[in-house]
């Protein structure tokens, strides 16, 4: 390795050095994702909710349920033995996400579970479709959230003060409702619209559905934002008493990578052999970053010698005072200039001339008039032309040429 070689190395580790220093000193900015995990202190996550819940749910058994989907859970809590067919388990289901990311066959089973005599908690800005079919629910989005947006429960005994929330707040809304056997809960509504319903409760056979769409609500940012933390306690007020399953898959910061390369990276095997790779690509740039080739020579363009010699006999006519001897050689370069570059003929410098070279040059139509009204004059002229015919001719073909 020369000398050049490292030098070039140590100032791009210097380079690199000091971009990891002033990264590292930069703040770090907000994330306002809604990832909604348990282990997330951002304004979106569930961290706060998940320390707090105990205070929330008072007197109440908290079991979060993680590794598994809510049909597997709950499935093997259901004793089938035909003396009992019924769950070994009792209480409400509750879980708190951005969208309704349930499968049917979960949906399913929660529905058989609170049949059986116990409850759902749902809160997300959308439901599984199947849920929402089977309930004879419909909801909109076309809700406007908004500095004015006010959050408040329907029965006044519970609360009857507003709660004013805007950050990562839905505009989602139930547009449709059985109101024979679903009562309603809460409201969201602003200067703009009407109230809109966000929280209801539905009987299902022996035990009860409750839904919300407002699930940012249960976030850090609102939980620890002035009063906000009152608007979550009460919408959590109306879960009956007993055991809570908190469905929290999902939650854990548990993401699946979307790199082209998860599967490789996954295998052991696959994994080092493109470490191997990439290690052996980066020592053969090492050491031929060198380029081997001879230089390449400089090759100045060939001098223009017929422009060279026009200048020289132009000189020379112009030294002996042969003005109109010097416009006729002027005016046959600009017409060979004319037909070389826009192959247009110049026999006859008419009306028909002037509109073809406008066109197809592009300059100024009473330019090209002017010009060839002092080339045609010329031609005509029998007297000697003056210094001052020159210089005008001159001037007018330049406009034309640049």
């Amino acid at each position: 390795m020369n000398k050049t070689l490292k030098i070039y190395i140590a100032i791009l580790v210097i380079v690199f050095a000091l971009i990891l220093v002033a990264d590292r000193n930069r703040p770090k900015p907000i994330d306002w994702r809604p990832t909604y995990s348990v282990n997330d202190k951002i304004p979106f996550g569930l961290y706060v909710f998940n320390k707090e819940i105990g205070g929330l749910l008072k007197n109440q058994k908290i079991e979060r349920v993680s590794a598994i989907t809510p049909y597997e859970f709950l499935d093997a809590k259901y004793d089938a033995d035909t003396l009992v067919n019924d769950y070994k388990i009792k209480g409400t289901f509750l879980t708190i996400s951005e969208f309704g990311g349930i499968d049917d066959q979960s949906i399913q089973e929660i529905f058989y579970f609170v049949s059986h005599g116990n409850n759902a908690f749902l809160s997300m800005k959308t439901f599984p479709q199947s849920l929402l079919d089977s309930l004879k629910l419909d909801y909109r989005a076309d809700f406007q959230i908004s500095d004015s947006t006010s959050f408040w429960m329907a029965n006044k005994t519970v609360s009857s003060q507003k709660y004013r929330m805007t950050e990562g707040m839905g505009d989602y809304y139930f547009s449709k409702i059985d109101t024979l056997n679903t009562t309603v809960l809460g409201y969201q509504g602003n200067k703009a619209k009407e109230k809109r319903i966000n929280f209801i409760q539905i009987p299902y056979k022996n035990g009860y559905f409750y839904l919300h769409t407002q699930p940012a609500a249960f976030t850090n940012f609102h939980l620890l934002k002035g009063n906000h933390h009152q608007y979550a306690q009460n919408v959590l007020s109306y879960l009956p008493e007993g055991d809570v399953f908190w469905y929290t898959k999902g939650q854990n910061s548990e993401t699946i990578s979307e790199s082209p390369m998860r599967y490789i990276l996954s295998q052991p095997a696959l994994k080092w052999a493109w470490y191997l790779f990439l290690i052996g690509m980066l020592i053969f740039m090492l050491f031929n970053a060198k380029r081997k080739q001879r230089v390449v020579p400089i090759l100045k363009p060939l001098p223009n010698l017929t422009v060279d010699f026009t200048k020289t006999i132009g000189n020379l006519y112009y030294q002996e005072g042969d003005h109109g001897n010097i416009i006729d050689k002027k005016i046959i370069y600009f017409l060979e200039r004319i037909r070389n570059e826009y192959l247009i003929e110049t026999t006859r410098l008419d009306e028909d001339f002037i509109k073809k070279l406008h066109h197809k040059s592009g300059k100024e139509e009473d330019d090209i008039r002017n010009l060839v009204f002092l080339i045609n004059e010329h031609r005509k002229s029998y007297h000697g032309s003056l210094e001052e015919d020159l210089i005008t001719i001159n001037n007018a073909i330049e406009k034309i040429l640049n």
